[in-house]
């Protein structure tokens, strides 16, 4: 039957057209923008569920983005982009964390003030962000340096102080003398500034803190029921670092003094010989003020002390220690053991006095260096390892495995396994009384910049620390030419005394405000909160609207942030259901890591001068190139190499999608012999593609999509005829990659339709713009597989004479149950026929749909 072909004549693929014009359109539609209060869909039809679907807060690096960037928003879009066409009304909004270090010291260098400098970048990196096609809704989008904004920042500080959750203390803290500004712990990697990699030093400052210790135990245990990349989850355990263990009381032998010792494992508690002391423990004087040598420990203390402020948070790798003259008496039987200053022990850790034994690494090379009496109690099944910790040749560790001879009601047994049995055994007897130690710290968030929200506290000589009023909310940063660090430990605002000098909030005498300014990771602890409500200014966030779209449903983005943002996220989303603000304790319901990209084998980096930034690639081949090769060059968890020559490939790939759905232009009937074959192959991509995109396996998805592409160009030149259905699945499956050249293709299916149809002919431009019917491909079902089809229509059954391989055979799934009928196909093979030739065959061996066996009497 022949078919008219509608006139439309073949265009060009012009990435850039198509591109900027479906931009326009989408924005122009708002089919990105939920309507928040009702979870409906576009155009007043009722759509799906809320899902939040959210990238990790962006800062906007004043270079602008660079592939690495657009590697993360892509996958956290793609997977948003599958979700809405699952049937979930998708909610994927997008801001700037502006405010912080990274951005003025950014103004530092080009010497432009922060809030200009502010402006500039949001413009690039706005532009930048709507090239990449993502379906962001913009019309909810937020700066963290926006006063309306940064006023809830001010107004959660507020709350968590009225809680008892905000205290100011004097503390040793982390100084960068080049971002001149305190840190967090989390925030020193291996000694040093995680922004600028300078050596931090230790200061003592009056600083305000979080009392994120109040919430380690439920910040721990709720781990192992998050939905997040497992990496993330052992990053935040061992940053918490929960250790148990016991705390033994003891007399000093000869003094009426008496210290506490922690021990966290005590399993082998009776192998103890010594104890050490830290350095600058608040007991230490006290027990060496009649020892003759008291100077000569001081010094070596003074020392170490010393030592550790100038490299903060690097590990103390040579073992150091000066005897104290003293001992204790052991509560626990094992005599008196000497106490010795250590370099390796901290004052923070239990109580900063730790019992010592053979058993512990650091402890047994100590114990050697400087002759100290070692005895062990905790020994290996294998006789020759036995043999060597007896002679102190080896430390042993494993309390899993390892059994002890001592107590005597213990001896023979594994120490772990007797573990809580030796607990209950100490508290009888009154050795000792249980400990829960935590590495966490208090999450210090004073900053001494310009750059950040202003701490809304006044100090009044009277009143002491009062909050400012809610409703003089927000605290302004003031515009000030004299903005850059001081370096003296108190923030540039100090000088400025017209916001310095105000009046007390509760007596209304004069009083001074606080010239820090909180840290950036404050303004991104919440920032998923004041998505839904950007459009309220009476509130920080609408409760009825958090009840609807929070925890957020996935969020992604990088591990690097475990200790960081992660964590205080979690802390603030704990804060807030305390004080009866929203109902869920976990702020994201899965958390999912992506990989890092590096460029031809080496890291992306300023230095090297390899940074990519995405511009040139998205003008010369178009966002959708650059989406689905960022996308398919390695596992999304692991990253990849990015290499430039290898984009011209994937640009070839859409131009042949293109050129192939556009020469399918009307519906007709696939050839009935073929049709079966081709039915299978879409539904299995359909399934395949569905399961890795639930996964987020995007390069394996874009893949299978390559194959069936393949499939249906080769059945084409072939037949030079096909049925769109399999084209528009073809369209379909690439949308969440491809998302401006599969919605013109789409809509070009919609044309193609009506004509076919004899429907009147409109102006495709027009009726993609104005038509009240237009339904983006992004608001389509995505694509469902019928089971039927699943099913293999061949199998490979291999055949063999006595017991060798001799062929294979392809047998339809209809018949391979038959064993006359493929034992008679294997008996026409040439290749089996020679093999059988003048021999008896004995029996005939058939496991069915695997293997035929010819047993001959040869």
């Amino acid at each position: 039957m022949k078919i008219k072909k509608p006139e439309l004549k073949n265009p060009r693929y012009q990435p850039n057209k198509i591109e900027e014009k479906w931009q326009q359109i989408w924005n122009q539609s708002g089919i990105y923008s939920p309507n928040l209060d009702t979870a409906k869909k576009p155009f007043g039809k009722a759509w799906g569920k809320p899902f939040y679907n959210l990238m990790m807060f962006p800062y906007p690096s004043a270079e602008g983005m660079h592939v690495g960037n657009m590697y993360a928003f892509t996958g956290a879009d793609v997977y948003g982009r599958f979700m809405r066409m699952k049937g979930f009304d998708v909610f994927e909004p997008i801001g700037l964390d502006g405010f912080g270090i990274h951005s003025e010291n950014y103004a530092i260098k080009v010497g432009r003030h922060p809030k200009e400098q502010a402006k500039i970048s949001e413009k690039n990196f706005y532009r930048q962000l709507r090239a990449t096609g993502n379906g962001f809704d913009w019309s909810r989008r937020l700066e963290t340096y926006d006063p309306k904004y940064y006023k809830w920042t001010q107004w959660l500080f507020i709350q968590l102080f009225k809680a008892g959750l905000a205290y100011r203390a004097k503390a040793k803290v982390n100084w960068c003398p080049s971002c001149k500004t305190v840190l967090a712990d989390e925030q020193v990697i291996d000694g040093k500034c995680e922004r600028c990699g300078s050596m931090v030093e230790k200061r003592e400052l009056e600083q305000w803190f979080f009392k994120i210790t109040d919430y380690a135990k439920r910040l721990l245990n709720n781990i192992p029921k998050l939905d997040w990349s497992e990496k993330v989850k052992i990053a935040q355990g061992e940053w918490i670092g929960k250790s148990e263990g016991l705390i033994f009381t003891a007399s000093v032998k000869g003094s009426k003094l008496k210290i506490q010792t922690f021990s966290a494992h005590f399993e082998a508690f009776r192998a103890d010989t010594f104890v050490v002391i830290a350095p600058d423990h608040s007991l230490l004087e006290e027990l060496i003020h009649d020892v003759p040598n008291k100077k000569e420990i001081l010094d070596f203390c003074r020392k170490i002390v010393q030592k550790r402020q100038n490299e903060p948070h690097v590990e103390e790798k040579n073992l150091e220690g000066i005897f104290t003259g003293k001992y204790i008496v052991d509560p626990v039987g094992n005599g008196d053991l000497p106490i010795w200053v250590a370099n390796y022990a901290i004052k923070e850790y239990g109580t900063g006095i730790v019992k010592c034994s053979v058993h512990d690494q650091r402890d047994f090379a100590f114990a050697k260096k400087y002759g100290i009496r070692l005895k062990p109690v905790l020994f290996p099944k294998d006789p020759e390892q036995r043999r060597r910790v007896e002679k102190l040749e080896e430390c042993y560790t494993d309390m899993t495995n390892g059994y002890l001879t001592e107590p005597s009601e213990f001896a023979g047994k594994p120490a772990y396994d007797v573990r809580k049995e030796i607990v209950k055994y100490v508290l009888k007897h009154g050795l000792a009384e249980p400990k829960t130690q935590y590495h966490l710290r208090d999450w210090l968030i004073s900053r001494q910049r310009y750059w950040g929200p202003p701490i809304p506290m006044v100090y009044c000589e009277k009143c002491g620390w009062q909050p400012v009023p809610e409703k003089d909310l927000p605290v302004l940063l003031p515009d000030v030419k004299d903005w850059k660090p001081t370096g003296t430990g108190k923030s540039p605002l100090a000088n400025v005394e017209s916001f310095v000098n105000t009046n007390c909030p509760n007596c209304k005498s004069l009083a001074k405000r606080e010239t820090d300014v909180s840290d950036t990771f404050l303004d991104s602890s919440w920032y998923f909160f004041r998505y839904t409500s950007t459009d309220i200014d009476s509130s920080a966030f609408d409760i009825k609207r958090v009840k609807k779209w929070l925890p957020v449903k996935m969020y992604i983005g990088g591990a690097e942030h475990s200790v960081l943002h992660l964590l205080y996220s979690r802390f603030i989303a704990m804060a807030l259901y305390d004080l009866g603000l929203i109902s869920f304790e976990e702020p994201f319901s899965r958390f999912y890591a992506h990989g890092l990209l590096i460029k031809e084998g080496a890291k992306m980096s300023k230095s090297k001068g390899n940074v990519v930034t995405p511009d040139e690639y998205i003008k010369k081949y178009g966002a959708d190139t650059l989406r689905c090769y960022l996308m398919f060059l390695g596992p999304f968890d692991e990253g990849g190499d990015f290499y430039d020559t290898a984009l011209e490939g994937m640009y070839r790939f859409l131009k042949r999608v293109w050129n192939l759905v556009l020469s399918i232009k009307y519906h007709v009937s696939s050839i009935n012999s073929q049709s079966t074959r081709l039915d299978r192959v879409m539904n299995k991509t359909i399934k395949l593609v569905t399961d890795d995109l639930e996964r987020l396996h995007y390069n394996t998805a874009i893949a299978r999509i390559m194959e069936y592409y393949n499939t249906l160009h080769r059945f084409y030149t072939k037949y030079k005829i096909l049925n769109t259905k399999y084209c528009k699945t073809l369209v379909l499956l690439l949308a969440p990659f491809a998302p401006h050249v599969t919605e013109e293709l789409y809509q070009r299916f919609k044309i193609y339709d009506l004509r076919f149809k004899n429907k009147k002919e409109k102006n495709h431009k027009s009726y993609f713009i104005n038509h009240k019917s237009f339904q983006s491909i992004h608001l389509q079902p995505w694509p469902t597989y019928d089971p039927k089809f699943l099913e293999e229509d061949e199998v490979t059954i291999v055949v063999q004479v006595s017991g060798k391989l001799r062929d294979a055979l392809k047998v339809q799934s209809s018949k391979f149950k038959v064993q006359s009928y493929v034992e008679g196909l294997a008996r026409e093979s040439e290749k089996v026929k020679r093999h059988l030739e003048g021999k008896l065959i004995k029996r005939v061996v058939y496991v069915e749909g695997k293997i035929i066996n010819f047993v001959t009497n040869q």
